[in-house]
């Protein structure tokens, strides 16, 4: 996984979203203020400047511009090689990967013995979805891995809830300081310490001071969470100076009053409202070979069934079956099974159906789950889970270095995966510099290249001196047509026509398309 992912981020431009974290992160480490990227609180971006500062990126302090902005500035237009500025910026992420991928193996060890361990483990690190997150400058494996974490540590205190108990309260705090998407796990993780702990503390107590003492203990896990969030924003700015932005949204209603109740920073308040805003928003999706306006309620069940090997698909299943027939193993159905279920059931509520990223902590809870078939204690569980680790293998090291497209082969694989999804699940303007390498190297004689790419990146950093061929009339487009995928399939009007008369000649990445255009 350690190699997957480095030698993946060597030769992956920027993302969408990696500029403004990579951006805020440095803010954070030199000037010590909140003002940029409000809507995720700090934490993941901190770990983020921990790796960015070591590659000592030039930006003039006091920035003005937005948080875009902000990016550009950094990567682009201060004399920083992006490049080397944005390895180190991933590297920490890489980094906690590693290490949440051995909470894994502990958890599954916990419920299913050593060789359990191992089959998670082997699950976690081959899972495509994992492998690309990873290896960016994002927050969503650090949020799935702290909320896993929290689970574990939950676990655990079933047994011994004096030294478990605060270090859920630390993980769920850290998994709510790094993105707001974990909040409803939160009750869920409180009503289980209350448990954990009423289990722990069994005897002839009376059953009135066992349930205090329970209740107290959740208290106890909640203010260590709260703290959490606290301490991370005044790591960032111990004064907490913060002003409200004029264009943060009104919230009313429950999410109003919810918003107001929870004892968090003003920051982290506003960057609620902000998120609720975002879900106001009617957004554009892309689902098997489909574009609509608005949200499908089933797209991150669908997405996670095009981009999930078929091998894990089967382990997920079998292993939940398992936790549901060993007697042993159904108290762990809360702590394996139902915390990602309700994460998962929040965020196909959302209006942004933009990737499986917004479901990450679904292969990491389900590797757990998987390992539970070996608790069968049959010949044939062992063999049946070898093989179809080998099978989530093969089809991991098939796809190398395009992890992020992947798609399983019942879908047609990396290839294909275009034709089913976008956005982030294909094309998240990750492929700049291969494109700028497969135009030198293929085409050194082309004099008109017309170039819709959608990212944050900037081509003629790279050497990629495109035109728009929507700013000019269709008849004056001619040579080469080049597209980011997650622009083909929202293509309408004159980008559509213009692409139905040409040919397509090449592919980079599977997700930036090259036509050629009489």
């Amino acid at each position: 996984m350690a190699v997957a992912m480095v030698t993946t981020a060597v030769r992956q431009t920027p993302t969408i979203d990696e500029p403004v974290y990579v951006g805020t992160a440095v803010v954070y480490a030199r000037e010590h203020s909140l003002r940029f990227n409000p809507e995720h609180p700090p934490l993941g971006k901190l770990i983020v400047a921990t790796g960015a500062v070591f590659a000592h990126p030039r930006l003039k302090p006091g920035f003005e511009g937005d948080q875009g902005q902000l990016g550009r500035r950094l990567l682009y237009e201060s004399g920083n090689d992006p490049w080397r500025v944005m390895f180190w910026a991933r590297l920490p992420v890489m980094v906690v990967t590693l290490l949440f991928g051995l909470v894994v193996f502990g958890f599954a060890r916990d419920l299913a013995g050593r060789l359990g361990g191992l089959a998670a483990l082997a699950l976690y690190t081959f899972s495509p979805d994992l492998i690309t997150n990873g290896s960016l400058a994002t927050l969503d494996v650090p949020a799935a891995g702290f909320v896993v974490t929290a689970a574990w540590m939950l676990w655990r205190a079933r047994r011994r809830p004096l030294p478990y108990l605060p270090l859920a309260g630390a993980a769920a705090g850290a998994a709510v300081a790094t993105k707001m998407s974990t909040l409803p796990a939160v009750p869920v993780l409180l009503a289980l310490a209350a448990w954990s702990y009423w289990r722990a503390t069994g005897g002839t107590a009376p059953r009135w001071r066992r349930t205090a003492h329970a209740l107290a203990a959740a208290a106890g896990v909640a203010l260590i969470l709260v703290g959490v969030v606290w301490a991370v924003y005044l790591a960032v700015d111990p004064r907490l100076r913060w002003t409200t932005p004029a264009d943060v949204p009104a919230v009313h209603g429950l999410r109003g009053m919810l918003i107001d109740w929870l004892p968090l920073p003003d920051a982290y308040r506003d960057g609620m409202r902000i998120q609720f805003g975002f879900e106001n928003a009617r957004w554009r999706g892309y689902l098997l070979g489909r574009l609509y306006t608005g949200a499908l309620w089933y797209y991150l069940p669908a997405a996670l069934l095009v981009k999930t090997p078929l091998g894990m698909l089967a382990l997920w299943l079998a292993g939940a079956g398992a936790m549901a027939a060993v007697p042993p193993l159904r108290a762990a159905v809360p702590y394996v099974l139902v915390v990602p279920a309700v994460l998962l059931a929040a965020a196909m509520q959302g209006s942004r159906d933009l990737g499986v990223r917004y479901a990450l902590f679904v292969p990491v809870f389900l590797a757990v789950a998987a390992a539970c078939v070996l608790a069968l204690r049959r010949r044939w569980a062992y063999a049946v889970t070898a093989v179809l680790v080998v099978f989530v293998a093969v089809s991991s090291l098939r796809t190398y270095p395009y992890y992020l497209p992947y798609s399983n082969e019942a879908f047609g694989g990396p290839s294909k995966t275009h034709l089913r999804l976008h956005d982030s699940n294909v094309d998240w303007g990750q492929d700049l510099g291969r494109l700028a390498d497969r135009l030198r190297e293929r085409y050194p004689r082309e004099r008109d290249v017309w170039l819709v790419y959608k990212g944050s990146g900037v081509p003629s950093w790279y050497g990629i001196h495109g035109r728009d061929p929507l700013k000019v009339p269709p008849d004056r487009v001619h040579g080469l047509l080049v597209v980011s995928d997650t622009s083909i399939a929202k293509a309408e009007g004159r980008l559509k026509r213009l692409i139905r008369g040409s040919t397509a000649i090449d592919d980079i990445g599977h997700s930036i398309t090259i036509f050629r255009r009489p």
